[in-house]
């Protein structure tokens, strides 16, 4: 099973961004950084236009900057602003009540669901977009 990588792609388009200042950048060339057709962060951009991370414009010198400074936009953000998923998904037909493991699992998993989901919240609001940026741009990992 793939890994949703939404949430990879959004973070190099916004350092990107970053290293553009303030001018606007065109999905087209966004596109080719990431290896993506420019129709998937047309779709990202908008998602993170509606979080109020970006500024999208349209027209001949249209494009997308930055709406605040990389250092006052954390990961958090990101991964909120972009729709993800959870970290695992719950089976699609509830299991048997009859079970004594199928009448209790859904309300456990779902709590794990929820504890690991405030997990990542919470490490990746440790990180900003320039944390990123700067680590990018040294090479550093």
């Amino acid at each position: 099973m793939a890994a949703n990588s939404q949430f990879s792609m959004a973070v190099h388009v916004l350092a990107m961004l970053a290293g553009s200042r303030e001018e606007n950048v065109k999905s087209d060339f966004l596109a080719c950084s990431v290896n993506t057709n420019a129709v998937v962060v047309r779709r990202l951009l908008g998602q993170l236009n509606q979080a109020n991370l970006v500024i999208s414009q349209t027209g001949a010198n249209g494009g997308s900057r930055l709406a605040r400074c990389p250092n006052e936009i954390n990961l958090a953000e990101i991964y909120k602003a972009i729709n993800c998923g959870e970290v695992f998904a719950l089976h699609a037909k509830a299991p048997s009540k009859d079970c004594p493991i199928g009448k209790n699992i859904e309300a456990v998993l779902g709590c794990l669901q929820r504890e690991i989901d405030k997990g990542i919240e919470e490490k990746l609001s440790r990180y900003t977009l320039q944390n990123v940026f700067e680590m990018v741009e040294q090479g550093k990992v």
